[in-house]
């Protein structure tokens, strides 16, 4: 049960006190002999205390200090850290980002207590949501959202997003970041789409994989991490972004052949370049519950894929198998249901309860003594790699690389790569920088669309704490042309007109109209919807100025596909800038007036009606009796002001057999007259097999640049795995038989042979 504070208090006065002498150090390539050497020493109390992790927010008074903040209550962090030997401490105490001081300050005064007043002075873990950048440390280096950033298909970059993300995130003495989020995105109704890397597993597996490269360097399985860079965390293993009814933390209906198939990848590609530590899906999989499910956890990730880090839970789960999914009846076999099942940590987050009831089922024999062997001894190997033992403090010295001009810079390409023109009528676009525009919309003025949630707060929603040094797609626009040559009428907010008049005559006076619509900041339940479709008065905003003749370019601002169908034909060009981060505006700015060539491309298929979902790697049976694939954007479409011609493809074999690799090259010439980069996609289709097969699938891609009337020739390779899928038995199988390799419009056929050597 969750206990209030005071409660809280009085569990932890009554802990042991610790004094006796620490252990020496052993060597720190001796990882696993000193974790063995650690466990040995362990109490039962000392192993569930690690298994436990409390939000910061535990700590904090109900009294604020001078600048707004609450107190830190010392006595019960010392309580819990030094009481409980408390294994790891999570987010914010106020929902907002502290600057560096303030994180060093706690860091070093959290870190004291573990290491100088327990027994054994293990180092606590601190764990933050990072998301697209350090989300909670001031003035750091914001991207773009992981749905953009899949847009801009670079996995170069998608590395370098998470190198600066690991530094900025270090710096402030955090070495653990909750991210990435590996669900692939394949219900655009869900409000966590945007933090996605899309609707393939391919493209997800491929991003997801580099970011982990980025957040941890080269630190594979038993290696140390450089001491500038971050444990990731995989999220949210495993099918939480396919719920059925599209909305957050509700059921998702899936076979296991179908979970194989399209949502494990990402994890296993995260797992295969060493990621450290996974969350666990926050709701359930047909009918069980994802911290309940351990054949997930313990039978296909710990055991198929061989992972070696720990599972942490997601806020509050445990104790939801009880009061919320009703599969333990009491909260004490929530406990036992979810360490049994591999949980290793739970992420209580406000209360001992976990401790209390695993250290009771601990000493009863209802958890054996060697699961919480199995659990720690996890938890100490990422601490030991992470050279927390050694050094558990912030370093001072990477304060001064935070937001750096490198790292904007990167932001900025970030931003400018990732927009995805998706409808040019007549070359409207670049619009000429002599231009008199009307900017209107309720995404035009404001940094907190431009970002989403997990941006600053929880939501991201709190304009005013937003840095003002930043520029939002008005203020970029006006940077561009010159103020005077800007009006600005807002017309509508996401849920109400305020002056669609108003904006209706500023339009008569301009050369073109830049209207800017979109979605509000939100994530997680918050972000809940009932309709796709985007909000009736940012619609009629847009069916009004449209009447007034005037060329409208339309930006749309938000995280998940909002239908348009309805103004898409009034519209002379639209630009889908996801959430673009921290730049965005001067992005935006950028590829509106031609100083930028967009070369985004949609990573998610964008629906033409509420109720037509279809994927583009959809079956054959989706396209039958009149189904078929017809959105208002498909997967992989986006624009540019100069224009690509495919020729040649070729393949370096006609029959090779199953374990052969198979080369498929492809020539792309700029036939237009201004550089550009093209995003080249290989697709295969599987043309028969025993499960029916997707009529095609996005397996390679690479990013080129092309200066105009330039031609490369791209090249990719084929393997045993892209051939195989999962069978009738759910598990990974190759069929020889006839299959297609296809780039944009070219295409070729082969016949895959079985390997009879």
């Amino acid at each position: 049960m969750k206990r209030s504070a005071a409660a809280l208090t009085l569990l932890l006065a009554a802990a042991p006190a610790f004094g006796a002498p620490k252990p020496a150090k052993a060597k720190p390539q001796d990882v696993n002999a000193r974790v063995e050497d650690l466990l040995k020493r362990m109490t039962l109390e000392e192993k569930v205390g690690q298994m436990t992790q409390l939000t910061l927010g535990c700590f904090m008074k109900e009294q604020a200090g001078p600048d707004g903040a609450h107190l830190l209550d010392e006595e019960r962090l010392e309580q819990a850290v030094a009481g409980k030997a408390l294994g790891s401490i999570l987010n914010v105490g106020n929902n907002y980002a502290y600057d560096l001081k303030r994180w060093h300050a706690l860091v070093t005064k959290i870190q004291d207590l573990a290491l100088k007043k327990t027994r054994l002075g293990i180092p606590v873990l601190y764990g933050i949501d990072s998301i697209h950048g350090a989300t909670y440390v001031r003035g750091a280096t914001l991207f773009p959202q992981q749905l953009a950033q899949a847009a801009a298909r670079d996995v170069s970059m998608a590395r370098r997003i998470g190198e600066v993300c690991a530094l900025e995130t270090r710096a402030a003495g955090l070495p653990w970041n909750f991210s990435p989020v590996l669900d692939v995105g394949r219900q655009p109704l869900w409000p966590r789409l945007w933090e996605t890397y899309g609707e393939d597993p391919t493209l997800a597996s491929a991003l997801g994989a580099s970011y982990v490269r980025g957040l941890q360097g080269d630190a594979f399985n038993d290696a140390p991490f450089p001491s500038d860079r971050v444990a990731a965390c995989m999220k949210h293993y495993v099918g939480y972004s396919f719920p059925f009814t599209g909305k957050d933390r509700t059921p998702a209906l899936l076979d296991e052949r179908s979970l194989r198939e399209f949502f494990l990848p990402p994890f296993e590609a995260a797992v295969s370049v060493g990621a450290p530590t996974v969350m666990v899906n926050s709701a359930e999989i047909s009918g069980i519950p994802g911290h309940a499910n351990g054949y997930l956890i313990n039978g296909v990730l710990k055991t198929e894929l061989k992972f070696e880090g720990f599972a942490v839970s997601d806020w509050e789960d445990i104790i939801r198998l009880h009061k919320r999914d009703r599969v333990a009846e009491t909260p004490k076999e929530a406990v036992r249901m979810a360490v049994m099942a591999g949980v290793d940590m739970s992420m209580v987050p406000s209360d001992l309860s976990f401790y209390d009831l695993l250290l009771e089922l601990a000493k009863e024999g209802a958890v054996p003594e060697s699961r919480l062997d199995d659990a720690v001894r996890r938890i100490l190997k990422v601490k030991m790699r992470l050279g927390l033992f050694e050094n558990p403090y912030p370093d001072p010295k990477l304060a001064s690389r935070v937001a750096s001009k490198e790292a904007t810079e990167l932001n900025l390409r970030a931003a400018q790569e990732s927009l995805t023109l998706l409808k040019n009528e007549g070359g409207l676009l670049p619009l000429k920088k002599n231009a008199k525009v009307l900017v209107a919309g309720p995404t035009a003025d404001l940094l907190s669309v431009l970002n989403g949630g997990w941006t600053i707060t929880w939501q991201g929603s709190e304009e005013e704490r937003y840095p003002k040094e930043k520029l939002t797609l008005l203020e970029a626009v006006q940077a561009k042309l010159g103020a005077a040559n800007v009006t600005y009428v807002q017309g509508s907010t996401f849920t109400a007109e305020v002056d669609i008049p108003a904006a209706v005559e500023a339009a008569q006076a301009a050369d073109a109209v830049i209207l800017a619509l979109g979605e509000e900041p939100y994530t997680e339940t918050p972000g809940n919807i009932d309709d796709l479709t985007l909000d009736e008065p940012q619609l009629k905003l847009a069916e009004e100025l449209a009447k007034t003749g005037k060329p409208v370019v339309l930006v749309l601002i938000e995280g998940r596909p909002r239908i348009i169908r309805r103004i898409e034909g009034k519209m002379q060009a639209i630009v889908m800038a996801y959430l673009p981060g921290m730049e965005g505006g001067r992005a935006l700015a950028d590829v509106l007036f031609g100083d930028a060539n967009p070369s985004g491309k949609l990573p998610i298929t964008y629906p033409r009606w509420p109720n037509a979902l279809t994927l583009y790697d959809r079956k054959p049976l989706e396209d039958a009796d009149g189904n078929g694939y017809a959105p208002q954007f498909p997967f992989g479409h986006g624009l540019s002001y100069t224009t690509f011609q495919y020729s040649g493809l070729a393949l370096d074999k006609a029959s090779p057999n199953e374990n052969e690799v198979l080369g498929v090259s492809v020539k792309v010439t700029n036939t237009g007259t201004r550089a550009g980069k093209e995003a080249v996609e290989l697709y295969l289709t599987d043309l028969y097999g025993s499960v029916s097969r997707p009529v095609k699938q996005l397996k390679r891609f690479t990013k080129v640049l092309l200066a105009p009337g330039e031609t490369k020739r791209v090249e990719f390779t084929l393997s045993r795995q892209d051939y195989s899928f999962i069978g009738r038995t759910n598990q990974r199988v190759v069929e020889p038989g006839r299959f297609r390799a296809a780039v944009a419009d070219q295409s070729a056929e082969f016949e895959l042979q079985r390997d009879l050597r």
